[in-house]
């Protein structure tokens, strides 16, 4: 074999040499091998960086796995949805441990869910919504009585039910309080009715001389105390009553100032708005309730006395309210509240033959200015409401007076209003009063 050589040497040929036997050789260890150098790797931005050491981390994190989580909020659900539903199948089949009994009483025309409610607030029940639903299901809302039932809590809702399905009816009895009514013909009523024993009683309960307390009621609390012959006169509103037949007194008394509470609610804001009481509003639909007569006529004659008791007229300057319901006048036709009404024969005064001047000087509207120390009846709605809403038509263009037609002439009922006392003076005689 051949080797070329360089940098001008000259070749030579020389004899092969002959191989001699040798051992073999120990196998050498292999060096290690130098490692090689890295490149240096070029700057990345800072950035990337982090990015690089977010992703060298992300291996190291531990996560919670997603569906796991959902499960244990489905079972949690469930578990949930089970316990709530163990207890309503609990409350409908009722249990054994139940609680004292109480005399549940069910108003005639209660609904299922007015009963429903009226359970939960007694503590019978706990979920009124499923009372009722349960009612409406079990198709057993028909057969639902009114009256006074014994009830406990814990029993199932078949066994209150069954309970409240039962005939147990208190007697009752309808009693009408006509518009207009004194306190005194009020109390008569519900004597002759056989409900009170006589009429002091009810009148002692209603005006809380006998110890009765009604200041449950706003206006019980704004009734003033000054010399008026009956704090209850003006609040036993008139209407036609389903009561029971066997109950005190007081039952049928708060009966009354319950729906005239329930009933005057409305007017609450106008009164506030006005600058008045409830008791000068009602005071002044006492004289409205007599002097009109008709719901029609109301609000003209409330703009009438409105005008006597605020004009800036010198001819009205003592603002006398001048209504013939309320003074000294003995004259049979008229149903003057001191003279021959209910409460004057209650009182004796005409047998004695003068009212007292104490009760005059409170109540005589042909001499007192403003409105008597009280109402001198019990007003219906609609008087109350013109009280508050006179005809501003006739507020405002100055109407003073008003009479009726006399009940033996052709214009009898029919109202005559004027301005003047003259032109008052010729509807007296158009309406049959005067020649």
């Amino acid at each position: 074999m051949k080797i070329s050589r360089t940098s001008g040497e000259t070749p030579q040929t020389a004899p092969a040499p002959q191989p001699k036997a040798q051992p073999a050789p120990a196998p050498k260890k292999p060096k290690a091998e130098a490692p090689k150098p890295r490149r240096k790797p070029k700057p990345e931005p800072e950035y990337e960086e982090e990015d690089d050491e977010e992703e060298e981390e992300e291996p190291h994190r531990r996560r919670f796995p997603v569906g796991c989580l959902v499960v244990i909020i489905i079972l949690a659900l469930l578990g949930f949805g089970a316990y709530k539903g163990l207890q309503f199948y609990n409350e409908v089949d009722g249990g054994t441990d139940l609680g004292t009994e109480q005399t549940v009483t069910i108003a005639q025309g209660s609904s299922v869910s007015s009963i429903a409610t009226q359970l939960k607030d007694e503590g019978i029940i706990e979920h009124d919504w499923l009372f009722k639903q349960y009612v409406k299901y079990s198709g057993k809302a028909d057969g639902i009585q009114y009256g006074d039932f014994t009830l406990r809590s814990g029993m199932s809702y078949n066994d209150i039910i069954k309970t409240i399905s039962e005939v147990v009816r208190r007697a009752t009895t309808n009693i009408t309080i006509p518009e207009g009514t004194t306190a005194v013909g009020v109390a008569q009523i519900f004597v002759d009715a056989g409900l009170v024993d006589d009429v002091d009683t009810f009148l002692n309960c209603a005006n809380g001389t006998d110890g009765s307390d009604f200041s449950q009621y706003d206006f019980w609390n704004q009734i003033p105390d000054n010399g008026r012959l009956m704090k209850c006169e003006g609040y036993l509103y008139p209407e036609t009553y389903n009561v029971y037949a066997d109950e005190d007194v007081y039952y049928y008394v708060d009966t009354l100032y319950s729906e005239f509470a329930n009933k005057t609610a409305d007017l609450a804001d106008t009164i506030a708005a006005k600058g008045t009481t409830i008791d000068d509003v009602v005071n002044l639909a006492s004289f409205i309730q007599e002097e009109a007569g008709l719901a029609s006529e109301d609000a003209k004659v409330s703009a009438c006395f409105h005008n006597r008791l605020e004009s800036d007229d010198p001819l009205w300057s003592t603002h006398i309210l001048q209504s013939n319901a309320c003074s000294y006048i003995t004259q049979d036709v008229e149903n003057n509240y001191l003279w021959n009404s209910p409460t004057a024969e209650y009182y004796g005064w005409p047998e004695q033959g003068a009212i007292p001047e104490d009760v005059l000087a409170l109540y005589d509207t042909y001499a007192i200015s403003g409105l008597p120390a009280g109402p001198i009846s019990n007003p219906g709605y609609a008087a109350i409401e013109a009280a508050l809403k006179p005809d501003q038509e006739y507020l405002d263009e100055g109407y003073y007076f008003f009479v009726t037609g006399h009940p033996d002439t052709d214009v009898a009922g029919q109202y005559f209003y004027a301005k003047t006392a003259d032109e008052h003076y010729q509807n007296c005689v158009k309406a049959g009063w005067a020649n």
